[in-house]
């Protein structure tokens, strides 16, 4: 490889993990005022995944990082980094990447955590491909793992039956041909809409304490209808701007990678870029919302089951608590 330009990022290898266990829409009706119809018309989701009561969010990610290496015929003592990305780490410090990186046994890299909530995949794909351009390193496994079952209130019909769990993991390597790989990325935070989408205890603000469980306020909270105005158009500004300056026409895109928070944000995301939906990758009907790990998810799927093909433009968009959001082009090369 030359060293008189930058390399380019691509995207070598991929691992998932969903829980086996399976929580339809008709559980919930055993216990709160809701109905499968219900909350189908209003999410499009069917079904999610749970962990298990002793998986934490560093099983799940340890499983699609597994995954990766063999895909990729790998050792993990080829890894240089490992950005993980969650909500929901098993706990404040150690940093769930350095438990992974225990678990896998990979004895030469460095990690860290990284949040940005539903947009934590696209930050932390983005972060990592700039340790690969600037050509400091060769192996970066980007990750993105959460539980989101232990912080959804379940008494909160709104809240309860959007979310699962579940993980997913890509391998970032160099490669010399500009036009393949990551080739752009916008990222936004705007503090100010934060308190419409939050958790708002277990931080040194409001720290554990019987009057922050008995409030319930270790689970999330978010302004339903101003979070889904402000997510159609902060993903979709974000999403035309890198087509924009890419110079890509809806009829450049194979696929819009939208997060996986529901059917119908998705659908006015699309409607707004000009996207017909079967150009949409959507799995929200069998997982829900897995934060971190949809975007990843969904396009792990689809390149298992052979609908995404190398050449492929695919624009990856999300948005969330903070908030944050933000888009990133990829050009397919696996």
């Amino acid at each position: 490889m030359s060293s008189k330009k930058p390399y380019n990022c691509n995207i070598s290898a991929l691992g998932h993990y969903v829980p086996e266990k399976v929580i339809d829409n008709k559980y919930f009706e055993n216990y709160l005022d809701t109905t499968d119809e219900w909350i189908t018309e209003r999410t499009g989701i069917k079904e999610r995944r749970y962990l298990e009561k002793d998986q934490p969010t560093s099983y799940a990610a340890t499983k699609a990082v597994e995954e990766l290496l063999k895909n990729r015929n790998m050792s993990p003592d080829e890894i240089e980094l490992i950005v993980l990305t969650t909500v929901t780490p098993d706990m404040i410090y150690p940093s769930t990447a350095c438990i992974i990186q225990n678990n896998i046994g990979a004895k030469n890299c460095w990690g860290f955590d990284l949040i940005a909530a539903c947009s934590g995949f696209i930050f932390a794909l983005y972060t990592g491909a700039q340790f690969i351009k600037s050509g400091t390193h060769k192996k970066v496994i980007v990750c993105g793992a959460d539980k989101m079952s232990l912080i959804a209130d379940p008494d909160d019909r709104n809240n309860i039956v959007l979310f699962g769990d579940g993980a997913a993991a890509f391998l970032l390597e160099p490669g010399e041909d500009e036009n393949y790989g990551i080739i752009d990325a916008v990222a936004r935070i705007d503090g100010s809409g934060g308190r419409n989408l939050c958790q708002l205890a277990g931080g040194s603000l409001h720290p554990a304490s019987h009057e922050t469980v008995d409030k319930k306020m270790h689970f999330i909270y978010q302004d339903g209808r101003t979070v889904f105005k402000d997510a159609v158009k902060g993903m979709a500004d974000v999403s035309l701007e890198i087509m924009k300056r890419n110079n890509l026409k809806s009829e450049d895109v194979a696929y819009l990678v939208p997060h996986q928070a529901n059917h119908r944000i998705i659908a006015a995301i699309a409607g707004r870029m000009g996207v017909s939906m079967d150009k949409v990758m959507m799995n929200i009907h069998k997982y829900g919302n897995t934060t971190t790990a949809s975007i990843p998810l969904c396009i792990y799927e689809y390149w298992a089951d052979g609908k995404l093909k190398k050449d492929d433009n695919i624009i990856l968009s999300s948005f969330g608590a903070g908030y944050t959001y933000g888009s990133i082009y990829v050009k397919w090369t696996l």
